[in-house]
């Protein structure tokens, strides 16, 4: 494609692609392979070394993979990105590249339970201490980061609690202490947010949710925003600028602004096995096709069902960034382009029992642990996705006991919201 400035939708189709030069094959092959065969010792040597760029073992790299790869960066603005078997996964070869023994992470307290639990449990494991702080207060994260601290985490929208961060004020908050901000930007997708737009240095994302959009595929991606100085801080970033695996390998000298795609491809994927496979690759592009007209209609159905809650007596309380009542509506306007994402929350007046008696009763509504599917899908976390965390954790994350999380999907929305009238 040439150099002209193509829009959203038509990147989501063509970006990272051309024929296949082989075949003129029009859509992406599979390449099904575990190896790639070397033209001579030499050239094996030189691979092995890291001193010719090119696919040699599909746990590290793969043609298939490499085109959502390329789409993906090019979607979020990034220099690259990495393709994993999930998005914990990205965030394991991040970690495991940014951050070692006696090392901290400062995190914003409303995330993901899972990634609540790696970085407190998992990462604790390895020497990573987990520092979680108030989502929303800058001066939280100032205060936590100290010269230990390898990069502040946060999400575009937090899952469950569905506040937006003020990405920018925490991005210079950052920076200003010589540490990269990290962003989880599951809930968003680049449909609606492209966080190195506003000052991450890095993105990860659940590719298993909207980007592929049909929950039958789990994979995640990792985007190396190409902008972190790494090099300004060798000594505590030595993964990237003298890497002892590769005998002291300089990889922002090698590499410039994919010096990071390039470490956690090499460490991540290729030491921890956290790439993706060929094959859902390949059905999650073919998902990505679509994601902007599929984010379009998950946030309308979502506003509309938003809206219905609000006005049912037997609703507690509902949250929703695309509502003006919403204590971060005015974050979300700022950092979400195009709508307010497919998410919702809401507590009956019957609490605890009420949520997961409603879990149970539903029919259009699916219930299980997943979101970002095309079918709307229902949970309740205080019992299932955040049960490993204490009621006070839970709560520093966004999670009342009677929350149920409602993943918004494409149905008609009359449907939805007659499932859930009967369900309640």
């Amino acid at each position: 494609m040439s150099n002209r400035d193509f829009g959203f939708q038509t990147r989501c189709l063509h970006a990272g692609h051309d024929p296949d030069p082989e075949t003129g094959a029009a859509a992406p092959p599979i390449y099904q392979t575990t190896s790639y065969e070397f033209a001579d010792a030499d050239t094996a040597a030189e691979l092995y070394a890291l001193e010719r760029d090119d696919h040699v073992y599909s746990r590290i790299s793969n043609p298939t993979t490499g085109t959502l790869e390329r789409r993906l960066a090019d979607l979020h603005g990034g220099s690259g990105a990495c393709a994993t078997g999930s998005g914990m996964a990205a965030l394991d070869a991040a970690t495991l590249v940014l951050a070692e023994v006696g090392d901290n992470v400062v995190s914003a307290s409303s995330i993901y339970g899972g990634t609540h639990t790696y970085l407190s449990h998992t990462a604790r494991r390895r020497g990573v201490e987990a520092r979680f702080v108030d989502t929303l207060d800058p001066d939280a994260y100032a205060a936590a980061i100290d010269e230990d601290t390898a990069y502040v985490h946060c999400e575009t929208v937090g899952n469950p609690a569905l506040v937006t961060p003020p990405l920018e004020e925490i991005a210079e908050v950052a920076h200003e202490r010589g540490v990269p901000l990290f962003v989880d930007n599951t809930f968003a997708t680049p449909a609606l947010c492209r966080p190195l737009e506003h000052g991450a240095d890095l993105v990860w994302e659940s590719t298993t949710k909207w980007i592929h959009g049909s929950g039958t595929t789990v994979g995640g991606i990792l985007v190396d925003g190409g902008s972190f100085p790494w090099a300004d801080y060798p000594e505590k970033y030595p993964e990237l600028t003298a890497n002892e695996a590769f005998d002291g390998k300089d990889f922002v000298a090698d590499h410039g602004d994919r010096a990071f795609e390039y470490a956690a491809r090499h460490r991540g994927l290729r030491s921890l096995g956290d790439q993706q496979s060929p094959f859902d690759a390949w059905v999650t592009l073919q998902g990505l096709e679509t994601l902007p007209l599929r984010m379009e209609r998950h946030c309308e159905n979502a506003r509309t069902v938003a809206e219905w809650l609000a006005d049912h007596p037997e609703v507690a309380w509902v949250n929703y960034p695309g509502l003006a009542a919403h204590e971060t509506h005015d974050a979300a306007t700022e950092y979400l382009d195009g709508g307010y994402g497919g998410m919702v929350t809401f507590g009956l007046e019957d609490g605890y029992e009420g949520g997961k008696r409603v879990c149970e009763a539903v029919e259009v509504a699916t219930f299980l642990a997943n979101i970002g599917d095309a079918k709307t899908l229902v949970i309740h976390p205080a019992s299932t996705t955040h049960a490993q965390l204490s009621e006070a954790e839970q709560r520093a994350s966004g999670v009342t006991p009677d929350l149920v999380r409602l993943s918004v999907g494409l149905e008609d929305a009359a449907d939805i919201i007659a499932d859930l009238e009967a369900a309640i």
